[in-house]
């Protein structure tokens, strides 16, 4: 199921690129606070189980394999946040 909204894009200021750029930080700003909820979470429930505290996570240093999968996940959700930059050049 494709999560691409359908229709016109919304215009909300006078220049369609000042519109992209809000559009970026928005969608940003969502990630971003989607992903701190849940790191919050997580600590909190690591931390109270005993788990791993808070020196445990920032002392963590990913190796190779992690840092690719990183990488990857990383370049997909570039490709997210900067699609709308792309959609224009998709419907030439």
């Amino acid at each position: 199921m494709s999560k691409t909204a359908k229709g016109k894009r919304p215009v909300y200021l006078d220049e369609p690129q000042i519109d992209q750029i809000l559009a970026i930080v928005m969608a940003l700003t969502s990630e971003v606070s989607v992903l701190h909820d849940r790191l919050d979470t997580i600590e909190c429930l690591l931390a109270a189980k005993g788990i791993l505290s808070a020196a445990d996570i920032d002392a963590y240093e990913p190796d190779e394999e992690v840092a690719k999968k990183r990488e990857h996940w990383r370049a997909e959700y570039l490709a997210r946040i900067l699609r709308v930059l792309q959609e224009p050049l998709d419907t030439l």
